[in-house]
């Protein structure tokens, strides 16, 4: 059930008449929560959208059998997290549709210069297509001396900066990805 203003009206309404009783209702909206997510699998994440890396909850309903396409069907924050404690901004409150969208992409898409519209590919194609294109960039902008003879063995045409979501092992990997193939501007967006 969606939650509108007017269930919300009724609702508080309610629960400050039956508090005025004496009824205490929170073992009610405790089961009702429990309900929810009772038969649900727990996923601990972490949340994409900024470098704070807040700790979520994911649930999701399915059996994990092969046949079975797990369903979210609630995110929360994670009260054992070091970093929110259970807190989440409402961006990360949302993470749900994050995940939950029908406008999102689950296949690469490209367009090839001059064409007006986009095309359905495979991954190898597109892993290609970027692979080949950091070569050509690292071959067409890749120095070995600068203006003072000095060996320096860099290119200037790339960049990489890694995710907040990242582990500190990608990250690493990354960097050292980057700094064999030449690449002088790094960074790493949990800096920022």
């Amino acid at each position: 059930m969606e939650l509108t203003r007017r269930h919300f009206l009724k609702l508080g309404t309610a629960g400050a008449f039956f508090s005025s009783l004496g009824f205490d209702l929170r073992p009610a909206m405790a089961e009702a929560k429990g309900l929810k997510i009772s038969r649900t699998s727990e996923t601990r994440s972490t949340c994409p959208y900024c470098s704070v890396s807040c700790g979520v909850i994911i649930h999701t309903l399915g059996d994990r059998a092969a046949n079975v396409t797990p369903t979210v069907v609630h995110v929360e924050g994670d009260p054992d997290h070091p970093i929110n404690r259970g807190t989440l901004c409402p961006k990360g409150a949302s993470l749900r549709h994050y995940v939950i969208n029908d406008r999102r992409l689950t296949k690469p898409l490209y367009r090839p210069p001059g064409a007006a519209h986009w095309h359905e590919v495979e991954w190898d194609f597109v892993l290609t297509e970027i692979a080949r294109h950091v070569k050509d960039t690292r071959d067409r902008t890749f120095q070995s001396r600068d203006e003072k003879d000095r060996i320096v063995n860099r290119t200037l045409g790339m960049a990489a900066i890694g995710g907040c979501t990242d582990t500190s092992e990608m990250n690493f990997l990354l960097v050292k990805t980057m700094r064999a193939l030449g690449v002088v501007y790094l960074d790493q967006q949990s800096r920022l």
